[in-house]
């Protein structure tokens, strides 16, 4: 009998007591400890790898030189301490920021900025998503809320063997791209859509919440972009199931501006008016879905290394602090 897991239970239980064991322990740690291990593993890369971290840097901070702070709300990294008395305290993206800056002079200052992000900042920001654009950017990504956007799977199942329908499971709550795909084809028979929140004004998109484990037996899962990003994104492509979305508007550390619409997902319209249409003909031609998923998970291997990721963004940090000219030079350069 397979044991289902859902997506809730992998930030839950053991996970979870390993995040707040793990991170709290590496809090009261010197950060002279950090700041060696950091420098070291740059002075062990290749220089192949050097380019390739550099191009992942130069597209998290996307300014040039001359960036400015805000200095009214920026905090130093001396002063970046655990909000122990805050009543949000946003505790997994504290720890993830926190790691990427503690190797840093002291006196460093930044802006940050916590939660769903879909807007340009005035000032250069650490935050975890921002709208995809090209040129210039205030925001600068950093890998934050890991524990629950960076989650891959291993599938067993083949693509062939799952179910011929598209999946959708999500809250929806003044989120429009998400309600109009319930409104078209919340009775389609190749959908099984619904919200698993109860405060609906239709009662038809109330379902049953289907765990991650049970969405695996469909072919086609919709990512569905939130109040950013969509969440579910990196476990879809990590699976043998194919990620089906509008091309999306908003990006994070997970780089989604540079997925390539029906290579690595299933790109609809964002009426969703080709929906089934497109739905029918990779039903039609297995093989060319079975190509997007091992493009899927090529892409996916690339944020698969824990260490590489944490000194990717290290080094985004010092990016940051160098174009706000606190810092000088690179330490790749």
């Amino acid at each position: 009998m397979r044991i289902r897991t859902d997506f809730r239970s992998l930030i839950k239980g053991y996970q979870r007591i390993s995040f707040f064991t793990g991170n709290f322990s590496r809090y009261f740690l010197p950060d002279t400890l950090f700041s060696s291990s950091f420098h070291r593993q740059i002075r062990n890369l290749t220089d192949q790898e050097r380019e390739a971290i550099n191009r992942r840097v130069d597209y998290y901070a996307k300014h040039g030189n001359g960036a400015k702070i805000n200095e009214s709300e920026a905090v130093s990294v001396g002063d970046f301490h655990f909000p122990w008395n805050e009543k949000h305290k946003f505790t997994t993206y504290f720890f993830d920021l926190y790691e990427c800056v503690r190797c840093f002079p002291s006196q460093c200052r930044f802006n940050y900025c916590f939660g769903d992000v879909d807007w340009e900042f005035p000032a250069l920001t650490f935050a975890k998503a921002r709208p995809i654009i090209n040129g210039n950017s205030n925001t600068v990504l950093m890998p934050l809320n890991k524990v629950r956007h960076f989650r891959f799977i291993n599938d067993s199942r083949s693509f062939r063997e799952k179910k011929d329908m598209l999946v959708f499971r999500n809250v929806v709550r003044k989120q429009p791209q998400r309600t109009l795909l319930l409104e078209k084809y919340i009775d389609h028979p190749l959908c099984d859509l619904g919200q698993i929140n109860t405060d609906s004004p239709d009662p038809r998109f109330v379902k049953k919440y289907i765990p991650m484990e049970e969405q695996l037996d469909y072919k086609f899962i919709a990512s569905i972009e939130g109040h950013d990003v969509a969440t579910n994104l990196k476990w879809v492509m990590s699976s043998n199931s194919v990620a089906v979305m509008p091309r999306p508007r908003i990006e994070s550390w997970f780089m989604e501006g540079k997925l390539i619409p029906d290579y690595h997902y299933i790109e609809v319209k964002p009426d969703y008016s080709d929906l089934i249409e497109k739905l029918e003909y990779y039903m039609a031609h297995p093989e060319k879905a079975e190509a997007i998923i091992q493009h899927a998970h090529k892409y996916v291997d690339e944020f698969r290394d824990h260490d590489r990721e944490l000194l990717i963004g290290c080094l985004t940090a010092e990016r940051y602090f160098r174009l706000t000219g606190q810092l000088n030079g690179s330490s790749f350069r």
